[in-house]
């Protein structure tokens, strides 16, 4: 029935598969940036914890009665290592911007969207009116400031950025925030991919601009990178988390995110907490490897090679796959044109990293 699409993925050398990798792989591949999802420590705790309930599964939404104290838990958690005043868990990033999007611009307001803002933000816009959705050129405030100011549309005025991008690895600039600020427009951050991996106390990009966050402003994160588990969260003002409750229905219509899984992210922002300095020397030690080897600077641990041929992406995956390496290769629509998409993930050590680099080098 979708034969002939499907030959024409093939022949562009952009087929997706399910693929078991052999788990002796090194894994540069995953966003498991800071190597969490092989901890026993924190899994066997987050166990501990989920085994001491009555219910060991959610059973119902948020809303209905789905809600535990390990989910409270972890928004108390959340709000106060972040410093906003309210937080609410959603079973995936993917559902929070759905979740944003969807309820937060109302009839007549306007959103101006990042043009490298995740699938799922996208998606979203399609259930707004054309005409509610501005997009700006990647990164590029003046873009931003001049489709804003230009904006006729009365209503509110929302931005959508992430804190970090996901195939790109570059920061989101400063100015966005102050400009929205200036504006009092509300601003959506995704920080699904700068969460636990920068700022100062590995927070985030508003920890790494040490910005205070202010009415105005709506954080996300995603709990299936940094932190090891499976899940996000929304953390905003209690008058916008009241009124997402209330009007968002990937948050109202869905389950409530899995117990375990909220216990191991609850874990896992302890971990990261405790243990912040040594997070912190191990990517800066991997981002000077990155540097001495490739030429990269980079403040995230997304390092994204050129390649431009979605058959040699390919063939270089497969070539350090034989050495015991896994990278992505990632190909269109994900990315304008084919990458290498290595991940300096803290768990692997200086030797393999600079194995891997100069390789990659060699390859390129």
């Amino acid at each position: 029935m979708y034969s002939k699409e499907l030959n024409t993925i093939k022949k562009s050398n952009r087929l997706r598969t399910r693929e078991i990798y052999d788990e002796n792989l090194i894994d540069l591949a995953s966003n498991d940036y800071l190597g969490l999802s092989g901890n026993k420590e924190i899994f066997e705790n987050a166990y501990k914890r989920v085994s001491k309930e009555k219910y060991t599964s959610p059973k119902a939404s948020i809303l209905v009665n789905g809600y535990s104290k390990i989910h409270k838990n972890f928004e108390d958690a959340l709000k106060k290592a972040n410093d906003f005043e309210d937080a609410v868990v959603v079973g995936s990033g993917f559902l929070a911007n759905i979740s944003m999007i969807e309820a937060l611009v109302r009839k007549g307001d306007t959103l101006f969207i990042d043009e490298e803002y995740h699938a799922s933000g996208m998606l979203a816009t399609k259930l707004l009116n054309k005409n509610q959705i501005v997009i700006f050129n990647h990164n590029d405030y003046k873009d931003l400031e001049e489709k804003f100011n230009t904006c006729e549309n009365k209503g509110r005025k929302l931005i959508a950025i992430e804190g970090v991008y996901s195939m790109e690895g570059d920061i989101a600039p400063r100015e966005i925030f102050d400009f929205a600020d200036k504006k009092n427009a509300l601003l959506i951050v995704d920080e699904a991919h700068s969460s636990g991996v920068i700022g100062e106390n590995l927070l985030g990009i508003f920890d790494y601009y040490n910005i205070t966050p202010k009415e105005n402003h709506i954080k996300m994160g995603t709990l299936g990178k940094a932190y090891g588990s499976y899940g996000a969260y929304i953390l905003a003002s209690a008058h916008i988390i009241e009124f997402l409750l209330n009007r968002a229905k990937a948050i109202i219509y869905t389950t409530a995110p899995s117990l375990f899984d909220i216990s191991l992210g609850l874990e896992s922002l302890k971990y990261i907490l405790e243990n912040t300095e040594k997070i912190k020397g191990k990517i800066a030690s991997n981002l000077q490897i990155i540097n001495d080897n490739l030429g990269i600077k980079s403040d995230s641990l997304i390092i994204p090679i050129n390649i431009s041929d979605n058959k040699k992406v390919l063939q270089i995956q497969e070539v350090l796959k034989q050495k015991g390496y896994l990278v992505g290769a990632i190909r269109q629509p994900t990315v304008k044109s084919a990458i290498i998409r290595l991940i300096a993930k803290i768990d692997v050590s200086s030797e393999d990293l600079t194995n891997v680099c100069k390789i990659l080098k060699e390859l390129k």
